[in-house]
């Protein structure tokens, strides 16, 4: 186990969700599956209680813990990609998962987890700053899914 790991709660799906991030991310991974010893308040013995897994190097656990809490965009996971070709991988592979679009390059997956897919001509365009940036910042507000060509576009005017 590592010493600092992120917990997400799922009602029920955390090795789904764990196997189809590591299925579409790099450098990700399925780990132990621990199921739970006796029954418990939303499942019984035997169910698998917590998964651990890796999504692009960052150690996660997925806990099994029943309907409650549920996400929010107050918690993302930010991937920075390098053209349009990876923006439209990720992006298509979370939405086409039956997760949802939502504005400025983030998606919800199916459990509800945010995701941030973020070109590095977004974030190169902003560390730049001056008018570039401001011209960038305002195509990214009108946009769902980053369009590389079209921020290119506003960054040069």
């Amino acid at each position: 186990m590592e010493k600092n790991t992120i917990v997400l709660w799922y009602d029920k799906d955390a090795e789904e969700a764990a196997r189809f991030y590591a299925q579409t991310f790099p450098n990700s991974v399925v780990g132990d599956i621990d199921r739970a010893p006796s029954d418990f308040p939303s499942g019984s013995a035997g169910n698998v209680i917590t998964v651990q897994f890796t999504v692009l190097g960052i150690p996660c656990m997925g806990l099994n813990g029943g309907p409650g809490p549920q996400h929010t965009d107050a918690f993302s996971f930010q991937i920075a990609t390098d053209d349009q070709e990876e923006t439209d991988r990720y992006w298509n592979a979370i939405v086409g998962n039956g997760g949802q679009e939502s504005m400025c390059g983030w998606c919800k997956d199916k459990w509800g987890i945010s995701w941030q897919i973020t070109p590095r001509a977004l974030t190169n365009a902003m560390k730049a700053g001056g008018s570039g940036a401001k011209r960038a910042f305002e195509a990214m507000m009108t946009m769902r899914k980053i369009d590389v060509a079209a921020l290119e576009a506003a960054v040069r005017g």
